[in-house]
């Protein structure tokens, strides 16, 4: 089956630094294996490309250096480059750029680039769910729902058509995600702000809510 992966790196952690100076996506952090520290954003791509056919990376149109290195790391992991000007409308106009632009894809994994420790199984066992035949799957931890988020081909045209920032909720509330129970804080671990990325390289897979 032939599964998207599609990653969001176009967000521009204005809660991690106001300044744009520093772009999270760049700062090293240790994946779900604890082994070695390596950027965000690497680590993110690397778990969903070990899973899927393909990996669509939505990324902001701007030049600067943060961002061409930003996309060498992509590139170097295997990712196809999706500049989206809409992206800087929010996460729904990043989704909708990314399906468009893989309207031949079965289904999509859609996942977060600042969420580094998310487990491979993870993602696989989200997979196999839409494989499966699953509308919609989510992994939960602990009762509560993380990423990423699987969608089936029913749901591409509706995700083809969202705007703003509010990402699928919408799409999942028509389509209820199938629940994936798993013992992986990393689904909750998103890096918002410096001290979410303490916490990650202090308490490695502990989960940040």
């Amino acid at each position: 089956m032939n599964l998207v992966g599609i990653l969001l790196a176009a967000g521009k952690g204005e809660r991690f630094d106001p300044s744009a100076r520093r772009l999270k996506l760049l700062e090293s952090c240790l994946d779900s294996t604890q082994e070695r520290a390596q950027p965000i954003a690497a680590l993110a791509a690397r778990a969903l490309r070990a899973v899927t056919t393909e990996v669509i990376a939505v990324v902001r149109t701007e030049a600067s250096a943060n961002q061409e290195q930003l996309r060498a790391v992509l590139i170097e992991e295997g990712c196809t480059l999706l500049p989206c000007e809409a992206a800087k409308e929010g996460m729904g106009a990043s989704i909708a750029c990314a399906i468009r632009a893989s309207a031949h894809a079965q289904g999509w994994i859609i996942a977060l680039a600042d969420m580094p420790q998310v487990q491979q199984a993870t993602i696989a066992a989200v997979r196999n769910a839409i494989v499966g035949g699953a509308a919609s799957a989510a992994p939960f931890y602990r009762g509560q729902r993380g990423h990423p988020v699987g969608f089936g081909a029913v749901c591409g045209a509706e995700l083809a058509q969202l705007r703003g920032d509010t990402g699928a909720r919408e799409v999942l509330r028509r389509h209820p995600p199938m629940r994936i129970d798993v013992d992986d804080p990393g689904v909750l671990c998103d890096i918002d702000e410096p001290a979410d990325l303490a916490q990650a390289r202090a308490r490695p897979g502990d989960g940040i809510s």
